[in-house]
């Protein structure tokens, strides 16, 4: 894996720590949610000079099924070697609560996760640092191991740093984000619920820094996950029986996930996003990119899209997914994978059926191998 181990943005091979140490922390660490707190980050969450561009959250990749809670802050070397090491910095006072050790890779290369407790309601939280400052480093765990820690933080130091990489994101538990309809369907990750756009938390100069390093124009720049809207097909869904987010097996949690949602990018394009397609974790275009699933509800009967593949776009011109682009357009190409079919039966229970490279034409409706899905 060495250098090249943090791709998540590019390919389906991700990796991924759900379910272990550290990663309930800021759940049992955090204040009642109707407190309110007001704090402003001076220092960017990473060296902003060596960033390519920022990748909002959103995105839906690979066993990433629904939209994802952290943005990608990549390197300009992400290409190269990756011998480019960016700083990762503490953006406010504040104290480490949490250290995982995710992994191992060469005399250079470690692989992080840690949150920052800033205020009793709000948290930063880094995933693929590469290295910690020699200060936080002696309170690591070993390979594969986690850590509860107090380790107090001063706005602007340096905490480690990176290569390629980095995930980020922030949690405030005075924020309860509406488009998550049944938050009960994630207790597994209860700050999910509480993930907002990251770039509101920034001083005016840093926040503009960001929002030009961002591949994202509209509104919230930042990123945005949840798109659920109640008795419409748009949104996060999971099968019946499966523990909502959760899933049956935190081995691959994600097979009975399901999104019909947007790109993070280019919010107007159609993403369907499957847990279990021919047995992988799948995302499609919608051929034709219609219709738009906040308009679909219990009243618009089966709803028949046709799976294709689609990529992003510069004007005319592929985008070299090394460079900041502006306005970038997601492009459905021509080449078909299959049908699905949706069906609302109730305001929160869909019915839905998978043919994997069958014809438009050759779909009529359901058989009796269809799966039902709620929030």
């Amino acid at each position: 894996m060495g250098k090249h181990k943090k791709i998540q943005f590019f390919t389906f091979i991700l990796i991924f720590t759900l379910f272990t140490g550290c990663t309930d922390t800021i759940s049992q660490n955090k204040k009642d949610s109707s407190y309110n707190e007001k704090l402003i980050f001076n220092y960017p969450p990473v060296d902003l000079n060596k960033v390519a561009f920022i990748e909002p959250m959103g995105s839906m990749i690979g066993n990433h099924v629904t939209p994802i809670d952290h943005q990608y802050y990549i390197s300009k070397d992400f290409f190269g070697n990756q011998e480019l090491k960016i700083d990762v910095y503490s953006p406010a006072d504040g104290e480490i609560i949490c250290i995982q050790h995710m992994g191992s890779f060469d005399s250079s290369m470690d692989d992080y996760r840690f949150e920052i407790k800033h205020t009793d309601s709000i948290f930063s939280v880094y995933i693929h640092v590469d290295k910690l400052s020699e200060r936080i480093a002696k309170y690591a765990p070993p390979n594969g191991g986690y850590v509860n820690v107090n380790i107090p933080v001063s706005a602007g130091e340096t905490i480690g740093n990176y290569s390629g990489s980095v995930d980020y994101n922030v949690v405030d538990y005075n924020i309860t984000l509406t488009g998550f309809i049944n938050p009960e369907s994630y207790q597994v990750e209860p700050w999910k619920i509480h993930t907002p756009d990251p770039f509101d938390y920034f001083n005016d100069s840093i926040k503009k820094n960001l929002i030009d390093k961002c591949l994202r124009s509209a509104d919230p720049i930042g990123g945005k996950i949840d798109h659920d809207i109640d008795g419409r097909l748009v949104g996060n869904w999971f099968k019946e029986g499966t523990n909502g987010y959760g899933g049956i097996n935190p081995d691959n949690y994600w097979v009975g996930h399901l999104a019909i949602s947007y790109s993070s990018i280019d919010p107007g394009h159609i993403i369907v996003s499957f847990g279990s397609f021919k047995d992988e974790p799948r995302q499609f275009g919608v051929k034709n990119n219609t219709p738009n699933p906040s308009n679909v509800n219990i009243e618009s009967g089966v709803i028949k899209y046709e799976l294709v593949d689609y990529d992003f776009y510069n004007g005319s011109i592929r985008w070299d997914r090394a460079s900041l682009v502006k306005g970038l357009e997601l492009k459905n190409y021509n080449f078909s994978h299959g049908i699905v079919l949706f069906q609302l039966i109730e305001e929160r229970k869909l019915k839905v059926e998978i043919f994997p490279d069958s014809a438009f034409e050759e779909i009529n409706g359901f058989t009796d191998n269809f799966s039902l899905f709620v929030r």
